[in-house]
């Protein structure tokens, strides 16, 4: 895939391979972390990096469209069908642009929203106070039950009849269980807002049929197109058909200008893959993979936000391990598991060095790897953990998972099998 490169600019070439071999020899634990096939990599790389594209299929304001439009309308209509959509749009840069174009296609400024808090799970963009959604609207946070590290359904809906939103968002980064979306629908109808869900996280999740779906309930839904749907890196929003033009509007010419065509290109060739057999099976594993991997943890006595996991990540609690989240993912990653030091609900750490770390079965699962091999994930875990002063150790940790990563090669050595 790189041979020219390697004439043009071996410097990069070398970079891209150190990065490669790290991806090879590592076990990648970060939840939103995953690995795209060939057929997505090349048609990313594709000619239509060349391209500008500005408006929609049909209503460009550039000629020489023909073969752009077919393949944003391809892109769309297999959204459309894998998530069972009234309408999608493929055009949003990332998660973070989807968000606020949705936000701006319902909402005036200075509006309120609600999201669930950062620190309990939430992303930026949900409004949190640091990023441009908590300062260009009102924002009200909800938070997790203190005690189950669970969202209480009856608390939010408590919170949304004080504050009156007009948009509740539900989704999340950091939460381990499965979200109730009918619950946060029925809220929003009772307060008159409109529901928008972020399901950046959990997209392959519920393209496989391993996670229940927000679309059916969401006003409108908006993901990220890597993570574990494992596209490139862009964004969708999908909407009911009485807000396609609202959200069309939003992201073009609200948002942004020219759409990414090489980047619509791969995710058009990851959609198609996510309607597969062989990607139901790999959705069906993750959740497999997260349950098992919990559950050997639990038995090394770490302590599990909400006490395990029904989706893709967990979220550990290091508190009883009298440690902090930075300096074992540092540890972990000299040992070649690769994962992210997180805050945990009601963190009395700083959120740039947290109680938590945050894993995820997603990348692992993309390579192969099953339950037996999530125990030997977890073992390494712990050693690590019970050792991580001890260089000598994390050294001869680093040697086993590079063997046992030779096992599962990258899936960019192979090509996936697509209809």
């Amino acid at each position: 895939m790189l041979s020219t490169l390697r004439q043009s600019n071996p410097k990069i070439f070398n970079l891209l391979m150190q990065e490669r071999q790290l991806q090879s020899e590592s076990i990648r634990l970060i939840p939103s972390e995953n690995y795209a096939s060939r057929a997505v990599m090349e048609a990313t790389g594709s000619w239509m990096t060349n391209k500008y594209s500005e408006g929609y299929p049909g209503k460009r304001y550039y000629e020489g469209q023909q073969v752009t439009d077919q393949i944003e309308t391809l892109a769309i209509e297999t959204a459309k069908k894998v998530f069972g959509a009234d309408h999608a749009n493929v055009q949003p840069y990332s998660g973070s642009v989807a968000n606020f174009a949705a936000y701006t296609a319902f909402i005036e400024p200075g509006d309120t929203i609600m999201g669930l808090a950062l620190p309990y799970g939430g992303h930026l963009t949900h409004g949190w106070k640091v990023s441009v959604t908590g300062r260009f609207f009102r924002s009200v946070q909800y938070e997790l039950d203190p005690v189950t590290g669970r969202l209480d359904y009856n608390r939010i809906e408590d919170l949304a009849k004080q504050n009156k939103p007009k948009i509740i968002v539900s989704g999340a980064t950091a939460y381990p269980r499965i979200i109730d979306f009918k619950a946060f629908s029925d809220i929003a109808q009772r307060v008159g807002a409109i529901h928008i869900c972020d399901m950046a996280h959990i997209a392959g999740l519920i393209a496989g049929g391993a996670h229940p779906s927000p679309v059916p309930h969401a006003d409108a839904v908006t993901t990220t197109t890597h993570k574990s749907l494992r596209g490139p890196r862009g964004s969708m929003i999908l909407c009911r058909q009485q807000h396609a033009a609202a959200v069309d509007k939003a992201v073009f010419p609200g948002m942004q200008g020219g759409p990414h065509m090489h980047t619509i290109s791969g995710i058009a060739v990851a959609l198609a893959e996510a309607s597969t057999p062989e990607f139901a099976e790999y959705a069906g594993q993750i959740v497999k993979n997260a349950k098992r991997l919990a559950q050997k943890l639990l038995e090394y006595g770490f302590t599990l936000v909400s006490g395990g996991t029904e989706n893709h990540l967990i979220l550990i609690d290091l508190r009883n391990k009298k440690m902090l989240g930075k300096k074992l993912s540092q540890a972990l990653d000299r040992a070649g598991l690769v994962s992210n030091y997180n805050t945990i609900p009601n963190d009395p750490a700083k959120p740039f060095n947290p109680s938590g770390l945050r894993i995820g079965t997603p990348a692992v699962t993309t390579r192969g790897m099953k339950e037996s091999q999530m125990d030997q994930i977890a073992e390494f875990i712990n050693r690590v953990t019970n050792h991580v002063e001890d260089e000598t150790v994390i050294g001869k940790v680093r040697q086993e998972v590079v063997e046992f990563c030779r096992a599962f090669p990258l899936p960019d050595t192979f090509v996936r099998p697509i209809v």
